[in-house]
């Protein structure tokens, strides 16, 4: 059996304390918490990591230690605008036996529950730990962090980091801290400039019809296709675009078709890692860009074409995604008064995968790897802000794409049947001859 063990106190000491407004990043997801409950657990992210080697668990702890003093973000709290880097403090870590189960599988269940629970944002440190033993050694790490720390990005440098911390290296410390951010982020009048271009002409609405919603109101649907990922890279390949300008390209299209929409808007999650120096920062840099693609009257038509102009559009939003959200936000009310009403931008797609392009995807007929094509329900909230959101998993071996939608504007049903829509769009297209 597995169980309980004991708690551990990890103290650690960083470089610096601090204090300063939150960065942009930080803005933009402190923005979205305000549409939830205290202690709404929705942007939390759960992380599992394996143990390499056969550590000692001093070791381990050494290197949760060095994680905490090298990435201020994981012992930043916000309040307000706010947010306050301490220099020293504990980490409480649990140690569980895995008895007769797997560890990393019991690490995940653990990191699920670890993220079940919302952070205290103004007084608890943004990193929960706990670790598996097996006969007393460490095999696996399960952890929660809030999305006001990390981003996906984020996760991939922590991971990166993991077995060299282990193993007891010196890395160079970070380039750039999120603390560093808030003295550089002052000028967005150019990604300004383009939203306002787009926001004077894309269709106020997103969905015309509303319906009696399901309670929880939010439903998340899944997908796991290995057809979808092989159809999708195909066609990447054939178009010479990445699978992020595909996949979105056929999400889009999907969600025009089933609106009944010829222009497809959507909100893109674009990381920001495009300076150098912030590619192995630990903090939340994803904002998002404006994404606007006119579809031709025949959504499974001239799929070719649109994946290339989706790859046009898409380089454009992740050019545009950095900005103050607040001057953002005065944008979009100064374009809605001139517009007289609101522009519904509630449509979103977000690729958050680490690793590109599916490297263990299986060889196969794609009539045959879509016949082992698998849907499920994920999970219902009763506030989200959004009525259309598509997006990825991790999986490497099979395309998991995700859609979350508002009932009161599209049933359950037309969820699963738009996750359906899209493959069946990249297998059509992946098949034809260029």
């Amino acid at each position: 059996m597995s169980g309980w063990k004991r708690a551990v106190a990890v103290p650690f000491t960083g470089q610096r304390d601090g204090e300063g407004p939150m960065t942009w990043g930080q803005r933009h997801i402190w923005r979205l918490t305000e549409w939830l409950d205290d202690g709404d657990p929705y942007f939390n992210m759960a992380w599992t990591l394996a143990v390499p080697g056969r550590p000692g668990l001093d070791r381990v702890l050494g290197a949760l230690r060095a994680l905490l003093e090298r990435h201020e973000s994981l012992r930043t709290t916000w309040e307000g605008r706010t947010q306050r880097i301490t220099r020293s403090g504990t980490l409480t870590v649990d140690l569980y036996e895995a008895g007769d189960r797997r560890p990393l599988a019991l690490a995940k269940e653990l990191a699920e529950e670890l993220a079940a629970k919302g952070f205290r944002y103004d007084s608890e440190l943004p990193m929960r730990c706990a670790l598996v033993l097996a006969d007393g050694q460490p095999r696996a790490a399960a952890f929660a962090f809030t999305h006001m720390a990390v981003d996906a990005w984020s996760l991939d440098v922590i991971a990166s980091e993991w077995r060299p911390l282990i193993a007891g290296e010196q890395l160079s410390a970070p380039a750039c801290q999120p603390l560093d951010l808030t003295g550089l982020e002052r000028d967005c009048d150019r990604e300004l400039r383009y939203w306002r271009s787009h926001l004077e002409r894309v269709p106020q609405r997103l969905v015309d019809r509303e319906i009696e919603p399901e309670e929880p109101r939010y439903v998340r649907i899944g997908m796991e296709s290995a057809a979808a990922g092989v159809a999708a890279r195909a066609i990447a390949r054939r178009c010479s675009v990445s699978t992020t300008s595909v996949l979105g390209t056929a999400c889009a299209t999907v969600m025009a078709d089933a609106l009944g929409r010829r222009t497809a808007v959507m909100q893109w999650i674009v990381a920001n890692r495009h300076q150098e120096r912030t590619r192995s920062m630990v903090g939340t840099m994803t904002q998002d860009g404006l994404f606007v693609l006119d579809l031709p009257d025949a959504p499974d038509q001239g799929f070719p074409a649109a994946v290339r102009a989706g790859h046009r559009q898409a380089l454009a939003a992740y050019r545009h995604a950095c900005y103050d959200p607040y001057a953002m936000r005065a944008l979009r009310d100064d374009c809605e008064r001139a517009r007289g009403g609101p522009i519904d931008l509630s449509a979103y797609f977000n690729d958050g995968r680490i690793v590109a392009d599916w490297p263990n995807l299986p060889d196969g007929d794609l009539t045959e790897l879509a016949a082992k094509t698998r849907t499920f329900f994920v999970g219902a909230w009763p506030h989200v802000d959004g009525t259309v959101f598509f997006a990825t998993g991790q999986a490497t071996h099979t395309c998991q794409l995700y859609l979350l939608v508002d009932t009161a504007h599209l049933p359950r049903e037309t969820a699963y049947a738009m996750l359906a829509g899209v493959e069946q769009l990249l297998i059509k297209n992946a098949v034809k001859e260029p």
